[in-house]
């Protein structure tokens, strides 16, 4: 179907740095883990192991915080900014250079296919270092006019937190590192990066890139590990002023409630349930592919997914003929071949939990299209899955399934905004909404209803200078964007008296 993207010296230097028994990334040094743990690193496409690394442990996020501190006070925070955003461009051409590497092996890690890995996720890190290294020149604050009684210059600066601590999901590892790295640091913030357990690899060897961009040791810190030690040593740890998590809700929850004791600033981008509503006068021949793509893309996890889908009764068999056409189409396999379109699930647990959505999802009423079946070709995979007659109640409408399975449900009045938008807003979750309309009045009108972050009306996708994040329990705060950098800052107020 398609051409490599790789060679296979590509491929063999991959799985060189896959095999290798990988440390801890800390003041620029590889070092094990204090206690000597380590864990095993699973391929999801082939099930067997692909890497050992290092399980940090709290007495190793002790000595990152230490030497990022030291890095912060002598190494970053009195470079000038433009220096700094030499050194983000420098990463972004580093990653560029590596970029088909760096997919193959997040292919090999996380499973996705590697055109995917390649032209979606390393190229959206790309354009979000470059985004964000201009922001190191541009974090200003302002002159302000005061009433204060008598003679005074006022004015607003942006300070930096010393040491951030980011911690990240397995569904985008690269893209999501980067994500919350490029902020960081062209806020002028030193960080240690707690990688997902499953995929810590593109994290370290973008570690290791960054050392070879010239950033300065203990600048970025690489600690894998799991969430349960090492992560939740980062939320409490007192000398962390700023969190940015992305992941499930209950964990996310559980985060907030820590940072709470000590007011640490957080950021936390948590799950979805997005909506896709396509109305009467939608070009089916872009909503039906851009909704299978939203669902199916990743098989199915993305936390912004179109998982829900409501359409019209007038478009509503033609829309989810299509679909089932477009999910029988998708070849199944190993990301690593040209042909595969999609992946395989993140783990054996994952696999399960959504097979079980399936199952609560039928036995609830809802009717089978297509999909549904797990396949057995060596990892962890399952068919591209439609469920069709889903009520709002149902579990497989109201929760996160993080898979490749579209919920549909048929409306009948697309003059009832007021309706469509409760259909849309129907669930705890806030973070997308999808819809595709020909009609500019109620484009606008609907996107102004909508509970939702982000709202794309006939196609769209990431864009680093737009804010990113959440409604309801879809998070606090936002990401990318000038927010997402100013994120990393306290605002302070200053006046002198003249």
């Amino acid at each position: 179907m398609t051409d490599k993207i790789f060679d296979s010296t590509t491929l063999e230097r991959a799985l060189a740095f896959a095999r290798r028994e990988h440390n801890l990334l800390i003041d620029g040094q590889s070092k094990p883990a204090i206690s000597g743990a380590r864990y095993d690193v699973i391929n999801p496409a082939t099930c067997e192991r692909l890497a050992s690394v290092a399980q940090a442990g709290a007495e190793d996020l002790e000595l990152a915080v230490k030497v990022a501190t030291e890095a912060f006070n002598s190494r970053w925070s009195p470079l000038p900014p433009n220096e700094r955003q030499r050194l983000l461009w420098r990463l972004s051409d580093l990653i560029e250079k590596n970029a088909d590497e760096l997919a193959v092996l997040e292919t090999l890690n996380n499973g996705k296919p590697v055109r995917e890995a390649r032209f979606m996720d390393i190229t959206n890190a790309i354009n979000t270092l470059r985004y964000c290294a201009g922001w190191t020149t541009k974090l200003n604050g302002e002159t302000v006019s005061v009433s204060h009684p008598g003679s005074w210059h006022s004015y607003t600066v942006r300070q930096p937190y010393a040491v951030a601590g980011l911690i990240t999901p397995w569904n985008a590892p690269i893209m999501m590192a980067v994500a919350k790295i490029a902020p960081a640091l062209a806020a002028g913030c030193c960080a240690i990066l707690k990688p997902a357990e499953h995929t810590p690899l593109t994290a370290i060897r973008i570690g290791e890139i960054a050392l070879e961009a010239g950033i300065p040791p203990g600048v970025l810190n690489i600690l894998p590990g799991l969430g349960t030690e090492v992560g939740e040593a980062i939320v409490s740890h007192p000398a962390i002023e700023k969190i940015s998590f992305t992941g499930s809700g209950c964990v996310g929850q559980r985060i907030l409630a820590t940072a709470s004791h000590s007011l640490k600033r957080v950021t936390v981008e948590l799950g979805g349930k997005s909506a896709n509503i396509i109305m009467p006068d939608a070009d089916l021949t872009k909503a039906i592919p851009g909704s299978a793509k939203a669902i199916f893309g990743n098989a199915g996890q993305i936390c912004n997914a179109g998982s829900r889908l409501y359409v019209h009764s007038s478009v509503y068999d033609k829309t989810v003929e299509g679909i089932a056409e477009f999910a029988h189409s998708l070849v199944v396999g190993n990301g690593l071949s040209p042909d595969t379109q999609m992946g395989p699930l993140i783990s054996r647990p994952q696999l399960e939990r959504v097979c079980a959505y399936i199952d609560s999802g039928l036995k609830d009423g809802a009717s089978l299209i297509t999909g549904g079946k797990t396949l057995d070709i060596g990892g962890h995979f399952i068919e591209p899955t439609i469920i069709a007659n889903t009520r709002q109640s149902m579990s497989v409408v109201q929760e996160e399934i993080f898979g490749p399975v579209l919920a549909v449900q048929r409306f009948d009045d697309a003059d009832d905004l007021a309706g469509i938008a409760e259909l849309a807003n129907g669930t705890h979750y806030g973070l997308g909404a999808m819809l595709w309309t020909n009609d500019l009045s109620k484009a606008h009108k609907l996107a102004a209803r909508f509970k939702a972050g982000t709202v794309r009306i006939n196609g769209g996708g990431l864009d680093p200078a737009l804010p990113f994040g959440g409604f309801k329990h879809s998070g606090i705060g936002r990401e990318s964007g000038r927010e997402g950098v100013e994120a990393y800052t306290e605002e302070k107020s200053v006046m002198i008296a003249l």
